[in-house]
């Protein structure tokens, strides 16, 4: 009877190898997909469609943005950069319904920057943005818009009374984080300096033309970097 006591562990340990280890929780068939970034929208600025923003698109989608996660928005760029806001409060709400997604990112070029300021400060957008870009963007006017006519332009005008309410009181309100890119060789925001905005994080870049921000390799990295 001793001799078969001893022997039952001997004889157990023998079959250990015939039966499996159960699988981990994080086997590949239970893990669970990486959540999809936040989407982009992009805001172009005076010009009539959203085509200049293909190249910066195409290298989010190539770095792991789905395609549907990436809104190249137009709208009428000859309207109030007030009008204009509220029509991206509109896209951004679909956008949202589409994706599923919480918040959105906006990553906005010259004239874009200010539509979409206007969205985070006047119309509760700070709460929907989790990320925000100005490439280029006369935070503070340009003596350049004084050379064209119509709202936006007038509005885009040092001392104007849009931006006089834009900029007043916090310039980054809200918990969206802030970021600019401004050129040393900007030749449509005038001066430079009106692009950095306090409590953003302000970038200058190497010298650029005022287009090239939004096709610049360098620039996308760090835009890339800022909304990740």
């Amino acid at each position: 009877m001793k001799n078969l006591v001893r022997s039952v562990p001997a004889l157990f340990l023998a079959f250990i190898p015939l039966f499996p280890a159960a699988a981990p929780a994080s086997a590949a068939g239970n893990q669970h997909k990486a959540p999809a970034p936040d989407p982009v929208i992009f805001v172009h600025g005076w010009n009539p469609d959203p085509s200049p923003w293909q190249t910066m698109a195409t290298r989010f989608q190539s770095d792991g943005w789905p395609a549907d996660h990436l809104d190249q928005w137009s709208y009428d760029f000859t309207q109030s950069n007030a009008t204009t806001a509220a029509q991206l409060a509109d896209e951004i709400e679909r956008v949202l319904t589409r994706t599923g997604a919480s918040k959105v990112d906006v990553v906005a070029h010259s004239m874009g920057a200010l539509s979409s300021r206007y969205y985070l400060k006047n119309l509760d957008g700070a709460a929907k943005v989790d990320a925000w870009v100005s490439l280029a963007g006369p935070n503070h006017g340009t003596e350049t818009a004084r050379w064209c006519g119509g709202a936006p332009c007038v509005e885009m005008r040092p001392g104007s009374a849009f931006l006089n309410e834009l900029n007043s009181g916090d310039e980054t309100p809200g918990t969206t984080r802030y970021a600019t890119w401004r050129s040393p060789c900007d030749n449509v925001v005038n001066p430079a300096s009106s692009v950095s905005l306090t409590g953003a994080i302000n970038t200058t870049t190497a010298c650029l033309g005022h287009s090239a921000l939004r096709t610049d390799r360098s620039v996308y990295d760090e835009v890339k970097a800022h909304v990740r």
